[in-house]
This record gives structure tokens, C-alpha cells and sequence, in this order.
């Protein structure tokens, strides 16, 4: 426990002795530091942006408050900083990756649901088209309106699919689940169960 204790006490007198130390050495300490939280950050940049972007400024605004540190030679303040903006960075890596992980699963639900449900009310618009006899309640100026409504519809899913190919999930997902309450309408007024 002695040994402990005094290991501790030393590596803190060395500390000490360090940051008393030429000034110099200390601030390329502190740069190099700064440097590894900066690579830290934009290592992790470019997912974050699309599923951590909160934490990514967060992450960015401690890596900035180390370099504003630094420059007013306030090393303590830069290196704590510096550290924080690390471990910021760390934690965005595991926040974008189980975020994407989330909506990857989303996206690959609705992309089976949607165009299954899309096809179904192809079909049935078709066979109204070609002579089947339309459901209770509707006529054929409804009928139109319903092939209109299902051409928006295909609007949007073209638009999810094409942002969720680009990589964009959090807009493909919010396209397609705005696009839901209208799919069932429509599937209800063309007679099918929602």
C-alpha cells in the first residue's frame, strides 16, 4: 500500500516538474494533445454528421475550447479539454454506430412493407381500370383520385429510396413513415384492409 502510494505521490511530483518545466515542452505536450483529440473527431465525422450530429458539436466545441486554451497558455485548461473533446469523440463513435445500426433495421422494414403495400394497390387500381367493379362508396371520379394519390405515394417512395441509397436513412425514414397514414387511407378506399 506504501509503494502504492508512494508511486502515486512520485508520478505526481513528476507532473509537478513537468508543467514547472520549460514551457516549451509542455505546450508541444499540449498540442500533440490537441492534435490526437482533432484526428479523434474527424475520424468520426463523417457518420456522426448523419447520426450523432448534437454530439459531434459537442465533441467539435471541446476540441475548439482546448485550441482557445492553448492559445491564451492556459495548458491545464487546453489538456483537460483536449481530453474531454477524446472522449467526446469516443462516445459519438458509439452513439452513430448503434444509431445507424437502428435505422438500418427501420429502413430495411419499410422497404420490404411499402413497396409490398404500393404493389397490392397497383394491382387493385389496375384491375378497377380494366373493368372490375369498384368497391362500395367509390366512382370513377374517386377512382381517379385514387390513382393520383397512389402516383404521389410513388413520388415519395421514389425520393426514400433514393436518400436512403445516398446514405441519408434519417430522411429516407422520414419520408417513407410520413408516406404511411396516406398508404392506408388509400388501401382503404380502394377496398383492401389497411
Amino acid at each position: 500500500m506504501a509503494r502504492k502510494r508512494n508511486w502515486a505521490f512520485c508520478s505526481v511530483l513528476a507532473v509537478a516538474f513537468l508543467a514547472a518545466s520549460c514551457g516549451s515542452r509542455q505546450k508541444d505536450a499540449i498540442e500533440a494533445a490537441i492534435r490526437a483529440a482533432e484526428t479523434a473527431v474527424n475520424t468520426v465525422k463523417a457518420e456522426a454528421v448523419k447520426y450523432a450530429p448534437e454530439q459531434l458539436e459537442a465533441a467539435q466545441a471541446a476540441l475548439q475550447s482546448a485550441k482557445d486554451a492553448l492559445a491564451k497558455e492556459d495548458y491545464p485548461a487546453a489538456l483537460k479539454a483536449a481530453q474531454d473533446a477524446a472522449n467526446k469523440a469516443r462516445e459519438v463513435a458509439a452513439s452513430a454506430a448503434a444509431k445507424k445500426e437502428e435505422w438500418t433495421k427501420t429502413w430495411s422494414s419499410l422497404n420490404e412493407s411499402i413497396p409490398r403495400s404500393m404493389s397490392e394497390v397497383k394491382r387493385r387500381l389496375d384491375a378497377y381500370s380494366h373493368g372490375a367493379r369498384l368497391p362500395s362508396g367509390m366512382d370513377k371520379e374517386m377512382l381517379e383520385e385514387a390513382k393520383t394519390q397512389y402516383e404521389q405515394l410513388k413520388q415519395t417512395w421514389t425520393e426514400a429510396s433514393s436518400a436512403a441509397t445516398q446514405g441519408n436513412l434519417g430522411e429516407a425514414i422520414q419520408k417513407a413513415t410520413g408516406m404511411q397514414d396516406a398508404l392506408a387511407k388509400l388501401k382503404e378506399a380502394v377496398g383492401m384492409k389497411p
